[in-house]
């Protein structure tokens, strides 16, 4: 019988929960619903719905798995955008927005299911929108909110009925704790599963 994949942390991060009244989702049935997937040293970072955890599938399958498992066993439709620890810090370590960025409140990273067509991207006009910023690269924007996210403009331009794929954001300081607490157990484990 042929090996699995090698096992590997990764990041589910969930879309659209626990604001507001709708769409409350208790960390701990989160946590629950992920062993009972099968993955291992599952762990969730606040309420938004960052759950990281160690597993030998693809994160587009658990990102499957995970959006079924809540519809079936919760009765909530959730999007959920699934990264590896490798992917993650890649986003950490290519942040085009560095330099301009000096809240990390303010920075904030749309994940997306997958890279919008370019035509999708078209006509938004960056100087537009100035002092905010906005760099789009495969399944990533990075955002700058100048004056604040509630406030943003581009919030409202960058959506998903915009770019046509599921859209999650965090703030860079989300990112940034959610990528150390994946990294403390390390960015790939090599065990595999037979």
């Amino acid at each position: 019988m042929p090996l699995g994949m090698a096992m590997t942390r990764q990041i589910a991060l969930l879309r659209g929960i626990n604001v507001g009244a709708h769409n409350r989702l208790p960390m701990a049935q989160l946590r629950e619903l992920a062993e009972s997937l099968g993955y291992e040293d599952v762990r969730t970072h606040l309420q938004s719905g960052n759950l990281l955890f160690t597993s030998d599938v693809t994160p587009a399958r658990a990102a499957e798995d995970i959006q079924r498992g809540i519809a079936g066993r919760l009765g909530m439709d959730v999007r959920v955008v699934v990264r590896t620890v490798v992917e993650l810090r890649a986003v950490v370590d290519a942040n085009p927005l560095a330099a301009v960025a000096s809240d990390p409140a303010r920075l904030i990273v749309l994940f997306l299911s997958a890279a919008p067509d370019p035509e999708r991207l078209r006509g938004i006009d960056p100087l537009g929108y100035e002092p905010e910023r906005f760099h789009a690269a495969g399944r990533e924007i990075h955002l700058w909110c100048a004056h604040g996210v509630y406030g943003s403009q581009l919030t409202k331009v960058l959506t998903e009925k915009r770019l046509g794929v599921t859209v999650t954001a965090r703030n860079w300081s989300t990112v940034t704790r959610v990528l150390s607490l994946a990294a403390e157990q390390g960015e790939g484990c090599h065990r595999r599963r037979r």
